[in-house]
């Protein structure tokens, strides 16, 4: 931490201020460091620039400052400005050894608030650390804490993942009432967005495919709102194939939690790379099976050999549960999961194709299905399992 002062007594001289100084050129970054070092210190030198995916680690240090060299890599650095600009409130300054007037526009259209040209006067540092202190907040707000993220993922393929989790987000979102947004990574063929009777004019592909320039800012012009006040970052509406990748995932996944409280995400039956973002430590992972030899089957792998390894909390959901079902009792289905259920969603054909023939979710009618949904989605964001009997599942309530 580091206390910034003026010679010019009207200077806010009280504030404390945490500085970040990245530059990869050692001379110029410690020449830079002496000038604040006249005026206080610096918390945290880089060496180099950090690539983009690191920027929300990056900005957990909760710097008020950060001072950026620009010539080493300019297209990078500019990047990582605007990066950097589109998710915090940060003053962000940067420094060069030239005096170009359209790379100042460039940097200023980042988000930088400052350009020094070098060699840079000590009294020209001292003004600008005297204006970061003076747009920091006199009272710092609470760091909001990451949104909590709810996988559902499919022991086999048809185990009916998107119509659960298109539905525990509607539901979520209604009983929470806090922010909540469901990603379709059901990749190439999703169609979460088909369940919810809503038609996207952008989609997951948009944000994976432009990983490079993706803040908030960008991912909010992707989102489409349901009725239901869920957002949706929707899969494609024609067959995309999507090279991604599980640095491209994660990154995804940070900023949709750093600015939703809940995240929700449809993902198919995904166990590759790209699957390991997914199960992140303070996750939830519901997987969804059936009561069938090849399903418990392919469970009983997945949740020894990759669920129980993650630092995910794993929820299983049986699906289309009949009492009995092919004869495989109660005790042979934990057996075979080598756990109990949490979960077990009836099988209710008429109201599954009401649902999908009319685009309407089923949490938004009363049937077997959606009252236990229900309960999912309660439970998910603390409330008590069963709500207190009312007028519910109005459309537009």
């Amino acid at each position: 931490m580091i206390s910034t002062y003026s010679k010019d007594p009207d200077a806010l001289t009280n504030k404390v201020l945490s500085v970040a100084l990245i530059g990869a050129e050692d001379h110029r970054r410690n020449a830079v460091a002496k000038l604040i070092a006249a005026q206080a210190s610096v918390t945290r030198e880089f060496s180099s620039y950090p690539e983009l995916d690191d920027v929300p680690r990056l900005l957990e240090a909760d710097y008020d400052v950060i001072i950026v060299e620009l010539d080493s890599n300019s297209e990078h650095a500019l990047d990582l400005v605007e990066n950097i600009c589109g998710n915090s409130s940060v003053t962000v300054m940067v420094y060069s050894a030239q005096s170009d007037s359209e790379m100042l526009v460039r940097c200023m259209r980042a988000g930088a608030r400052e350009f020094l040209v070098e060699p840079i006067a000590m009294s020209t540092m001292a003004e600008a650390l005297v204006r970061a202190s003076v747009r920091r907040p006199a009272v710092q707000p609470a760091k909001k804490t990451a949104g909590k993220l709810h996988v559902f993922i499919g022991a086999k393929g048809g185990s009916g993942v998107t119509t659960i989790a298109s539905n525990f987000a509607v539901s979520l979102a209604r009983e929470s009432s806090q922010s909540t947004l469901l990603i379709d990574l059901n990749l190439p063929l999703g169609d979460a967005a088909l369940d919810l009777g809503i038609q996207a004019q952008y989609s997951t592909a948009n944000a994976l495919q432009n990983i490079n320039r993706l803040d908030f800012h960008f991912l909010s012009k992707l989102l489409i709102k349901h009725s239901s006040g869920l957002f949706v970052l929707a899969a494609p509406d024609k067959y995309t194939q999507v090279e991604e990748s599980n640095e491209a995932v994660r990154k995804l996944l940070s900023i949709a939690r750093q600015n939703f409280d809940y995240v929700v995400v449809d993902a198919g039956s995904r166990f590759g790379a790209t699957g390991k973002a997914l199960f992140e430590d303070g996750s939830t992972v519901y997987l969804i099976t059936q009561v069938g030899v090849s399903e418990l089957r392919n469970s009983n792998r997945l949740i020894s050999e990759l669920l129980k390894s993650s630092g995910a909390k794993l929820e299983i959901v049986i699906n289309r549960y009949t009492s009995r079902s092919l004869g495989i009792d109660e005790e042979s289905i934990a057996k075979a999961l080598t756990m109990q259920p949490q979960w077990k969603i009836p099988s209710d054909y008429p109201a599954a194709r009401s649902a999908q023939n009319t685009a309407t979710p089923l949490a938004l009618k009363d049937s077997p299905i959606s009252r236990v949904i229900l309960q999912m989605s309660r439970t998910a964001c603390g409330l008590p399992a069963n709500a207190e009997k009312k007028k519910r599942f109005n459309l537009f309530g």
